[in-house]
């Protein structure tokens, strides 16, 4: 009778283990799809990935901000218009965080910087949905190039097209198209 007990408890311990191991979520690769619908501006998809509420920290810059799902989205719909490339150049998942190096380019960042901006990045979880993004080291970044390049179009744009001033701080799709607008006029004066 005890060998059948501790073979039921054995027998009990080890399917529960499975069964538990079985609901272990995949934050790589939930890691993963949120970086292909960011280089794809798939806002169905980021909606699926992301929790009500998303806390974006930009730690070298002492920054963060907090979005709520419909805004993330608004934010993804600006990003697209200036067709970003994001790349994974190493990902990893240590205990409940995901890891990233990543690469974007686009053609705001292809005209304010003139190659890649690579950041470190970790995203946070709750269960199987995002609620932390933070930025924690540009890898590659000239911040000296962006102001500079930055400045210029801005202070351009105020003395030959002042319909479009405010580009810069509107991040909607509409905001996303005027910044495009201001840096193809200023390049095709250059």
């Amino acid at each position: 009778m005890n060998k059948s007990v501790i073979l039921s408890l054995l027998l009990i311990v080890g399917f529960l283990s499975c069964k538990n191991s079985g609901k272990e979520i995949d934050k790589l690769g939930i890691a993963r799809k949120y970086y292909k619908a960011l280089d794809s501006s798939n806002h169905s998809e980021m909606a699926l990935l992301l929790a009500d509420s998303l806390v974006t920290k930009e730690t070298e810059y002492n920054y963060e901000q907090t979005f709520t799902l419909n805004e993330y989205v608004q934010w993804l719909k600006w990003d697209s218009i200036f067709d970003p490339t994001y790349k994974i150049l190493q990902i990893k998942q240590e205990d409940e965080i995901v890891k990233a190096k990543i690469s974007k380019i686009d053609k705001r960042i292809s005209f304010l910087h003139q190659e890649p901006i690579v950041t470190n990045q970790i995203i946070r979880f709750d269960n199987d949905k995002i609620i932390g993004l933070e930025t924690t080291v540009y890898v590659i970044f000239n911040d000296s190039i962006f102001v500079k390049s930055r400045d210029r179009l801005v202070n351009w744009i105020e003395e030959n097209h002042p319909e479009l001033n405010g580009f810069l701080y509107d991040q909607t799709k509409t905001g996303g198209l005027k910044y495009l607008k201001a840096i193809e006029l200023y390049k095709n004066n250059q």
